[in-house]
């Protein structure tokens, strides 16, 4: 399979948002469990989104390079 076609890397960008949004919600359960309140969960989780995202995807572009 080429790395490079496109339905290879909308896939692998899938799997790139479910990871995050997955590090994101264990995130928010984590800081509710610990007693945050909602908005503070909520911006835990948010930085984690970016935080994974951000990640994944530099990895993912010198990979693809």
């Amino acid at each position: 399979m080429n790395h490079g076609s496109t339905a290879f890397l909308l896939l692998v960008l899938a799997v790139v948002v479910l990871f995050a949004a997955i590090a994101a919600v264990i995130t928010f359960g984590l800081a509710r469990w610990e007693g945050a309140a909602i908005p503070a969960a909520l911006s835990r989780s948010g930085v984690v989104f970016a935080a994974a995202l951000t990640l994944c995807i530099t990895v993912l572009s010198v990979l693809v390079r």
